[in-house]
């Protein structure tokens, strides 16, 4: 068994395809980050990214899936499912070993499990789309944290770019760290130290002297709409998981 140690990125991904080929290796496991363990019998290979032998696969795999089927690759990937690296490298190589294209073989488990990991992103996007709250910052900034369970950001740029084209906004992933800013012209990603989102009142403190109205606006106008005796709460926990909740305005 050899174990490949990458850096988590897509092009590491690809890098370590490449060197499973030029090595010749068969029974592999794919790891990210450092390598801690020295287990017997087991060699372990680090894979330092290269975009040249990266660019190579990944060509290679457009020529054996359709653009959606690689961008379907990716978004798996980009996922960061814990334990799912395998599986994205056991399809890569399922697509290089066949000689038609395999994306609807869902018989071949590595091809149903990507399909599976797609419904569960894809499904976090549409989450997203719809419980993303934006509050009004002193700079005029529209600003909104997020914490999906996938790594969903990247995927939510073109729906708020097209729905908000007017203002300027700016939505965080706190559990990774990092964000999209769009100026009104473009979207960049930014990566900046936001320990203060933990502390709830820095946040209120940067709101507009507007934002506390908005606010109460929004929370009225859920109230006004509810109708007690036809409540579900069980309906509505599925629907809107209690994980989403400390970001929603009405729920605050």
């Amino acid at each position: 068994m050899n174990t490949l140690v990458y850096d988590g990125t897509f092009e590491g991904l690809l890098t370590a395809v490449f060197e499973i080929y030029e090595r010749k290796l068969y029974a592999v496991k794919l790891l990210k980050g450092e390598w801690r363990n020295s287990a017997l019998f087991e060699e372990v290979i680090p894979i330092v990214t290269d975009e040249v032998r990266a660019s190579r696969v990944l060509r290679g795999l457009r020529k054996k899936l359709s653009a959606a089927g690689v961008q379907r690759l990716y978004i798996s990937h980009m996922a960061e499912i814990a334990g799912e690296d395998c599986n994205v490298l056991g399809f890569i190589r399922y697509v290089f070993d066949s000689e038609q294209n395999i994306e609807e073989d869902y018989g071949n488990r590595y091809v149903m499990r990507l399909s599976e990991i797609l419904k569960m992103v894809r499904r976090e996007k549409h989450r997203m789309e719809a419980f993303v709250r934006f509050q009004k910052l002193n700079d005029g900034t529209f600003y909104a944290a997020i914490e999906p369970d996938f790594n969903v950001l990247p995927l939510l740029i073109k729906h708020f770019k097209n729905r908000y084209a007017d203002q300027k906004w700016m939505i965080y992933d706190i559990k990774r760290g990092y964000g999209v800013y769009y100026d009104l012209h473009d979207t960049q990603f930014i990566e900046m130290d936001f320990d203060e989102l933990n502390n709830p009142i820095n946040v209120i403190a940067a709101y507009s002297e507007d934002e506390g109205i908005y606010q109460n606006l929004w929370k009225n106008y859920f109230n006004s709409v509810n109708i007690a005796s036809r409540k579900n709460t069980r309906l509505h926990i599925r629907h809107i998981p209690k994980r989403y909740w400390r970001h929603l305005t009405e729920k605050i």
